[in-house]
């Protein structure tokens, strides 16, 4: 059950989404006006500029989709399924997060398009990170699948069954956690422009460490 999980598990999916919520805000208001912490709207450009748009275009969003498998296949690999457990190696993933955001500060401030790239696969690294708790599919980089669940437990809930208060406030925390990302990406985007992903690195960075600090004292 969930509610068996230790605390951190809200704390970092809060924050988690928090840095999705700022990559994917710099990401609609930089890179090209599009999303890149999730694949739905890139996709369906993709789709779409196959008529529309140029084979420069669609070579760019082909490659935006291919950075993101990567980016979940360094975290696949490392991780080996998807289940949450304590003493797995998050931390340093985390710090390639980090390492991948920061570098595409440096290309995306020189207009190369590696940046872009860089940053998808730094979200698909973490959106394989986030993963199943309880049965419960946990994803931190969009919050479709999320509102869904919630909206499947609210109505087994009107139904008259059990309702897992803790799942849902695992669910409220993403959210809150994607949408105030947002509101903080934007306003950092309009002060620093792509330097403001140096915002959601700190964070990764700031979480890695707090989590090999956690793992050394539950070990110790």
């Amino acid at each position: 059950m969930i509610s068996k999980l230790p605390r951190w598990v809200e704390y970092g999916s809060f924050l988690l989404a928090l840095v999705a919520g700022l990559v994917n805000s710099i990401g609609l208001l930089g890179f090209k006006h599009q999303s890149i912490s999730h694949l739905s709207g890139t996709a369906t450009l993709l789709g779409t500029g196959v008529v529309n748009s140029t084979f420069t275009d669609v070579l760019h969003l082909l490659i935006i989709l291919l950075s993101f498998l990567v980016g979940a296949s360094i975290s696949g690999y490392f991780l080996r399924n998807g289940a949450l457990k304590l003493g797995r190696n998050y931390s340093s993933l985390l710090s390639l997060e980090a390492i991948f955001l920061i570098a595409s500060i440096y290309f995306l401030t020189r207009d190369s398009l590696y940046g872009h790239y860089l940053a998808s696969a730094a979200c698909g690294l973490q959106n394989a990170l986030a993963s199943t708790y309880s049965g419960a599919v946990i994803r931190t980089t969009h919050v479709t699948g999320i509102f869904t669940d919630l909206g499947i437990m609210i109505g087994t809930k009107l139904r008259g069954e059990p309702f897992d208060k803790r799942k849902a406030l695992l669910f409220i925390l993403i959210i809150i956690g994607f949408v105030f990302g947002g509101v903080l990406g934007a306003y950092s985007f309009s002060v620093f422009k792509f330097q403001a992903l140096f915002i959601p690195a700190g964070i990764c960075l700031m979480l890695a460490v707090c989590y090999s600090i956690y793992n050394a004292k539950v070990r110790s």
